[in-house]
């Protein structure tokens, strides 16, 4: 199947890549003409510009945008519709905002080209192992794009059936859904994020209060002076806690067990913060998604105003001296 990639980044190009490698005709592009020439050396047809992407696609064409979210990604989608025409699809497969979807399908859908919204997961590992994706569209697009979407799914691999499953449509096991309307796939993958963001933390959480076993405040007796790659690797085989995120933290401890590469300034990508108020608008409570990403906002400063704030506090309604429980007062 013929379709067009633009954005190559570290997503885009690996979805270009396993693309071609199943056997579809791509054409890419990207404002790094390095990363379109890379891609050509692929095999990829190279386009300049969007005009030359719309001139190299045979009608009804089919454009996957894998941009940022926001304005590089409405900018783009607005100036592919100018150059698309009736029957045509442009599909969003990157981190975008569901109600953005619900308003840009509306609007395509006046010039009678299709709209898809793809939530893919999979990050740099996507272009061997195979992307996670959530679709959100009309049922017979969706069923149009079929094999780009098989291709880039990871399959059947060696994951066990779930036990009592029953239905004939196999695309969750194989590694996508057509979750709904315009909207739903962003959507799904919207909260899949929200998620990671409560299971990342949750980690985070355990590891460091393994790693503070051996603080010099506590009896010395109570102290572990803990192995943690070994504690992530042997929770890797068999642990109720096993997890892709858990098989990354074991790689990460591999390559430097102290982490000291890493500052801890952790960023949001804004998927959390739209979980976070999706559930308020639905009046669903969200303690630990919410919590992750109050812990991300946390780390990026070494102590926030308002925690001098809370300092001030102790000190004027109690005398209390920073620091001084943690130096083993019992005042």
């Amino acid at each position: 199947m013929q379709i067009a990639v633009i954005g190559l980044g570290r997503m885009g190009g690996n979805i270009s890549r396993r693309l071609m490698k199943h056997g579809h005709d791509v054409v890419a592009f990207d404002r790094n003409q390095d990363a379109v020439a890379a891609l050509a050396r692929d095999k990829a047809r190279p386009a300049k510009n969007l005009e030359e992407v719309a001139k190299l696609l045979t009608p009804p064409r089919a454009a996957w945008v894998m941009l940022p979210a926001g304005g590089p990604t409405e900018t783009t989608i607005t100036e592919l519709a100018k150059l698309f025409q009736q029957g045509d699809i442009i599909i969003d497969g990157g981190n975008s905002f569901y109600k953005d979807d619900i308003r840009r399908a509306k609007e395509l859908r006046a010039k009678n080209i299709a709209y898809v919204d793809v939530g893919t997961s999979g990050g740099i590992w996507g272009a061997d192992r195979g992307y996670c994706m959530m679709i959100g569209g009309e049922k017979d697009i969706v069923e149009h794009l079929d094999p780009i979407f098989s291709a880039l799914a990871p399959g059947l691999g060696d994951i066990e059936r779930t036990p009592g499953r029953k239905t004939g449509d196999d695309r969750a096991e194989r590694g996508y859904i057509h979750a709904g309307p315009a909207g739903a796939g962003h959507f799904v993958k919207m909260v899949h994020n929200g998620i990671e963001y409560g299971l990342m933390q949750a980690y985070a959480e355990g590891f460091d209060i393994l790693r503070g076993k051996s603080a010099g405040t506590l009896p010395e007796d109570e102290r572990y002076d803990l192995n943690l790659p070994d504690i992530a690797e042997v929770w890797r085989r068999g642990s109720v806690i096993s997890s892709w995120l858990l098989d990354l933290a074991a790689m990460a401890f591999a390559e430097d067990p102290d982490l000291k590469a890493y500052e801890g300034f952790v960023d949001d990508s804004g998927e959390a913060r739209w979980t976070i108020n999706a559930a308020i608008e639905e009046a669903v409570s969200a303690n630990v998604l919410s919590a992750s990403l109050f812990a991300r906002f946390r780390s990026r400063v070494e102590h926030s105003f308002g925690e001098k704030l809370l300092s001030a506090l102790r000190s004027k309604f109690g005398g209390h001296i920073e620091g001084q429980l943690e130096k083993g007062s019992k005042s």
